[in-house]
């Protein structure tokens, strides 16, 4: 086995031979090294310079000679007993080494062979017998010659474990590396693992390993084999170790070649397959895409865009994940309506009747759109305005914006922001991310399909912020019409123009909005209804409404005037209509679960029937208490249901000056109190009001209804009054309320909600209200109907407010303030 290998590989070699110096692979002599006696070896050898090997004892090596000087040495030897030197070169980069260039230890090698190659150059067989060191060169010319001194090994005894160990250790992980190393041929394990001479073993491996040149001097030069051993299972456990980390990436490359080969060579069977039953339907899809992109209307831009993205998507692996990401982007960018507009329609007649259909009162509102209407007909192009409406729940704001967008013949949609805590609801998420879509804007768009549609932002009052940003902030963009122009959205990633859209934002309060949001927004403030207007809105449309949802014929209930008024009154206490619709509904199940039973009913319901269906009224009618009791004076004041009448009481007590407040009272009418005891206090010869009373007497201020929080500046001048009626005893003027704030000085400010506060003095049967004279323009833009029967009184300071407010009459029975 040994011969047949050491011949395979030699032939191979010489049949691969070239101009290098060393070219072959090293092979194992066959049998034992000869023995040669020392006196063979002359202390005077000719040396032969090797490149990018070393020759080990025992070791054959067949090299290729062409060097001017090697050529030399192989003609100079004799024909019998051809003993040579063979060190290796420092550098193999030097072509004509010098003595200093070589390597000092190296192999005494006998010259087995001599052929002479058709190109000039000469093949030798060497065969190494031992180690010598150099002591001095002799010459370099023609040839090299040098005094050496042989050197000895240090064997390890035959039954030594470790060093059986070790060879083992070294036999095993060379086979391992021949598997392994693409290089090598197989066969040569065979020969490893014939080789049962330790040290021949060693070198041989030492030789035949595919490691540094300089490593390879390392190994020869240690005389102690076994530590030779250790040396080189080091290099081979290294080796071993590139070897399979290079096979492991090479099998996870070859893996994914062969995957996507197999998958290329699917997906072609398929296509040939898809094209013999009538075409490919990916390709279908795409060329779909792109007919349907011919008849879209959007810019250059937008345009280049799309192809780059459609194109993009052609590429792709249907089977990636990525595919469907980028289907759906490319299919949104088809079904956003770019420069889609629809026919406004400017009659302006029209679009009065469709407003005063749908909703009864709303004046300035009504007002505003029909302005809004005349201006776009005369200009054409008007960039839509931003209008914000706000007031109490349930009077109708959301619903006027489908009047709005049926008035003018526009789409309609509506985005709830209550409680919206992330900017991407706005903006949208960029594609890369999982599960990304457009924000909700563009949502709509793509959902009315028109670009410019009327659009409710309801709530906007109620915007949240956390740690994913400030959804108030991203409608900046939206609702300014110098910059919604060009609408950035994260997923769309082109701009889109929102300038055509008419946005109508509503809120409850203004004072929750984002200061820098409320300044782009036009203002328009939805008051409350009068008990008249709601009585109309529930005969003209809530009923009608709730009756054709229940399924019911017109004549299926009737309610009177009397009887809504009645429902409105003792059942509901809101500004708007929401409760009242609720309560309706019922009364129309009762009718419903009546016919649906067979039994007989009245449809004409009274107010007897109201109570047995509703139950006991829940309210009762807010109404002026009289005048008899000093100290109790009617304020008017505004809640998130509307305008609501309130009583001021205050009691005096003999002790020593203190003040209680009571009924869940906020900050802001505690300081109103406190403010108008000090102004009594500092105006008491004014009233007649003696200095010592203050230290006597306690003051206690309640307001009724503890229950419910109450706050706000707009009881200061009605709790001024209140005390002056306590210390001085004077009647208050019967049926009159008031409202407004005061300061230290006087001065009676303006307060807001004024229609909801005359709302609320009407039902109370009030008929005389003072107000701040700053209040006028406010009233003045109140519907005549609300003001029918009220006398207003304007005032500036509080003097006013108390002349007007007391009577010089004492109270019955009253208190004897000293």
């Amino acid at each position: 086995m040994k011969k047949k290998f050491g011949l395979s590989i030699l032939n191979q070699q010489m049949d691969d031979t070239n101009d290098s110096e060393v070219n072959f692979i090293p092979i194992l002599a066959e049998g034992e090294v000869p023995e040669v006696k020392k006196a063979d070896i002359p202390d005077v050898l000719p040396i032969m310079a090797l490149r990018n090997t070393v020759l080990f004892p025992g070791v054959l090596m067949p090299i290729t000679v062409g060097r001017e000087k090697s050529l030399n040495l192989i003609a100079s030897l004799p024909p019998k007993k051809k003993i040579i030197g063979v060190l290796s070169q420092v550098d193999a980069r030097i072509e004509d080494p010098s003595s200093g260039d070589l390597f000092k230890v190296g192999t005494i090698a006998q010259v087995i062979k001599v052929l002479e190659l058709p190109d000039g150059n000469s093949s030798v067989i060497l065969q190494g017998l031992s180690r010598f060191r150099v002591d001095q060169f002799v010459s370099e010319e023609p040839y090299f010659m040098a005094r050496v001194l042989e050197l000895a090994e240090l064997l390890p005894n035959e039954d030594d474990t470790e060093f059986i160990a070790l060879t083992e250790s070294i036999r095993d992980l060379t086979i391992r590396i021949i598997h392994l190393s693409p290089n090598i041929p197989k066969e040569a394990s065979f020969a490893i693992k014939n080789i049962d001479n330790p040290k021949m073993l060693v070198n041989f491996i030492s030789a035949n390993s595919d490691i540094k040149t300089d490593e390879k001097q390392a190994l020869l030069e240690e005389h102690d084999l076994k530590r030779r051993a250790e040396q080189l299972l080091r290099i081979l456990t290294r080796e071993l170790q590139m070897l399979e980390l290079k096979h492991d990436i090479q099998n996870k490359v070859k893996h994914d070649l062969d995957q996507q080969q197999r998958e290329y060579f699917l997906q072609q069977q398929m296509k040939t397959i898809q094209d013999e039953l009538g075409g490919n339907p990916i390709e279908q899809e795409i060329n779909e895409l792109k007919e349907r992109a011919k008849a879209k209307k959007w810019s250059k831009e937008v345009a280049e865009h799309f192809d780059k993205e459609v194109n993009k998507l052609n590429r792709m692996n249907p089977m990636a994940g990525e595919y469907s990401v980028q289907l759906n982007y490319v299919q949104l960018l088809l079904d956003l309506p770019w420069n889609e507009y629809t026919n406004d329609n400017f009659n302006l007649d029209h679009a009065k009747n469709i407003l005063d259909e749908d909703h009864f009162g709303l004046e300035q509102v009504k007002e505003r759109i029909l302005e809004h209407l005349a201006v776009l007909k005369l200009k054409g192009d008007l960039k839509a305005p931003i209008l914000c409406l706000y007031g109490p729940p349930g009077v109708g704001k959301t619903s006027l914006g489908k009047s709005v967008a049926r008035a003018l013949g526009r789409k309609y949609a509506r985005i709830s922001l209550g409680g919206m805590h992330d900017e991407a609801e706005i903006r949208g998420h960029r594609k890369t991310y999982i599960g990304a879509m457009p924000g909700r804007i563009i949502q709509s768009l793509k959902k009315v399909k028109s670009s410019n549609p009327v659009i409710i932002l309801d709530e906007i009052d109620k915007v949240g912020k956390d740690f994913h940003g400030d959804p108030a902030s991203a409608l900046l963009e939206v609702l300014d019409p110098e910059q919604n122009s060009t609408f950035h959205d994260n997923f769309v990633e082109v701009e889109y123009d929102l300038s055509k859209v008419l946005f109508i934002t509503t809120a409850n309060t203004v004072a929750t909005i984002n200061p820098a949001l409320r300044d782009r927004m036009e203002m328009i403030e939805v008051s409350g209804y009068s008990l008249e207007e709601k009585v109309e809105i529930a005969k003209r449309h809530l009923l009608p409404n709730q009756l054709k949802e229940h399924g019911l014929n017109s004549d299926a209930l009737e309610l009177s005037d009397k009887v809504l008024a009645k429902v409105i009154q003792e059942y509901t206490r809101e500004s708007g209509v929401r409760n009242l619709n609720q309560k309706i509904a019922k009364l129309v199940r009762y009718a419903a679960r009546m016919i649906a039973s067979e039994q007989k009913y009245n449809p004409k319901l009274t107010n007897k029937d109201i109570e047995k269906i509703l139950g006991v009224p829940r309210y009762t009618k807010e109404l002026y208490q009289g005048n008899d009791i000093a100290g109790v004076v009617t304020g008017l004041a505004w809640t998130e249901v509307g305008g609501e009448i309130l009583f001021v009481e205050t009691s005096l007590s003999r002790g020593k000056g203190n003040l209680t407040l009571t009924g869940n009272l906020g900050e802001v009418m505690k300081e109103s109190a406190i403010l108008a005891l000090e102004y009594i206090k500092s105006h008491a010869d004014y009233l007649g009001i003696k200095h010592e009373v203050f230290e006597k007497w306690n003051v206690h201020i309640h307001v009724p209804e503890g229950a419910i929080p109450k706050d706000g500046p707009s009881a200061g001048i009605t709790m001024v009054t209140s005390l002056a009626s306590a210390f001085t005893q004077r009647k208050v003027r019967a049926n009159v309320a008031m409202t407004g704030e005061i300061t230290l000085r006087g001065k009676v400010l303006p307060v807001g909600g004024i229609k909801e506060k005359i709302l609320a003095a009407k039902r109370a049967n009030i008929t005389d209200i003072i107000l701040s004279a700053d209040n006028r323009k406010d009233v003045s833009e109140i519907d005549a109907t609300y003001v029918k029967g009220l006398k207003f009184h304007y005032v500036s300071n509080i003097h006013e407010v108390l002349d007007l407010a007391l009577l010089n009459e004492k109270v019955d029975k009253p208190m004897n303030i000293d």
